[in-house]
């Protein structure tokens, strides 16, 4: 249960990450509301997991997850760059995600 439970604060994370393109420098009300939603709850969620998960691994997988969907969504909604090299990067993150997953 605590790794679902740190997959959802993941998917938050990359939510509120997200989100802060659409606040537009905290000045549009709704877009900010749930950008800081989203954070809160990921937090939240995050604090839950690491109750029955070492808080090195759980903290690397949260941002990992953060990060690369981050990436990804910025390929596909802002025409963010999508280079070999940046590829091959975020792969190694989902290696390193894996790995800590695997030997937890």
């Amino acid at each position: 249960m605590a790794w679902i439970t740190l997959l959802l604060a993941g998917l938050l994370e990359i939510g509120w990450a997200i989100g802060l393109k659409y606040t537009d420098g905290f000045t549009r009300f709704t877009p900010t509301v749930l950008t800081v939603g989203s954070m809160i709850v990921s937090i939240v969620l995050l604090g839950i997991a690491v109750r029955s998960l070492p808080l090195g691994t759980a903290y690397a997988v949260w941002t990992g997850i953060g990060t690369v969907g981050t990436v990804v969504l910025g390929i596909f909604l802002f025409a963010e760059p999508a280079t070999l090299i940046r590829l091959g990067c975020i792969g190694l993150i989902v290696a390193g995600i894996a790995g800590l997953k695997l030997f937890a």
